[in-house]
């Protein structure tokens, strides 16, 4: 009987140990299972992470090297707009030598007929001479309006370039310059102005839109015209409602 009691007390107490054990075992499956499935999220996280990271890099370094293709462009284009300027202004400096030459001529032609007319000299020489001083004060004129081109090209070129690398000053616009508001379109805040490059407007220069004294605004040029340009409200400038007729002077005049 004793024998038979403790056969049943081992038995009790292996299944008991056989119990704790697989509860133990299970657990211990459970905890490697999460810290499986927590790794492979981690994993599956890094590799989103790292494809995330390649795609950036890559559209970072398309979009680098675009913009060095753009420099590179306005780098060539400024310097062929110098090469020209240089090219027209030795041009302006001979006609002027021309012109200086040709005046000479006319005068002492005008003084050789004043002391010759007597002796009738023909007066045939100071009209050609006449003509070639016209021709020559055409010549220059139309030069030296090239250069004013080709000076507000090299300046915008100029801007340009110091813009793509991160160094635009300031743009100073003509002191004494006025204009208003033609159209004023509230939903995209842009107005156009009756100003333009003839008067002096420059791309990126800036405004302040008053109305009877009073300050409404401040915009920014973003395309210019002969006698017209479109600007855009500055964020954090519009204090009103901008109307057509609203006068604009420069908020940067040049000294």
């Amino acid at each position: 009987m004793l024998i038979r009691i403790s056969l049943i007390v081992a038995i009790i107490a292996g299944l008991a140990v056989g119990a704790l054990n697989f509860v133990i075992v299970k657990d211990k499956i459970t905890t490697l299972q999460k810290h499986l499935a927590d790794e492979t999220s981690a994993k599956e996280q890094a590799l989103h992470e790292r494809d995330v990271a390649k795609k950036d890099f890559q559209q970072a370094k398309a979009a680098l090297e675009a913009t060095n293709q753009v420099l590179l462009a306005t780098q060539t284009e400024r310097d062929s707009a110098v090469s020209q300027a240089a090219a027209q202004t030795k041009r302006a400096t001979q006609l002027a030598d021309e012109l200086t030459k040709t005046k000479k001529d006319r005068d002492d032609a005008q003084a050789e007929l004043a002391a010759y007319r007597a002796t009738g000299f023909s007066p045939g020489r100071v009209a050609t001479l006449g003509k070639a001083l016209k021709d020559a004060e055409d010549n220059l004129a139309a030069v030296q309006d090239e250069n004013k081109v080709l000076g507000k090209r090299i300046e915008k070129l100029d801007y340009e370039l110091a813009k793509y690398r991160g160094q635009a000053p300031t743009v100073r616009l003509p002191a004494n310059l006025i204009g208003k508001i033609l159209v004023s379109d509230p939903k995209w805040d842009f107005v156009v102005l009756d100003i333009g490059e003839d008067q002096g407007i420059k791309e990126d220069g800036e405004l302040l839109v008053n109305r009877d004294g009073k300050l409404v605004a401040k915009v920014k040029v973003t395309s210019v015209q002969k006698n017209r340009c479109i600007a855009n409200v500055l964020p954090g400038w519009k204090l009103g409602e901008l109307l057509e007729g609203d006068q604009v002077i420069p908020a940067y005049p040049a000294s």
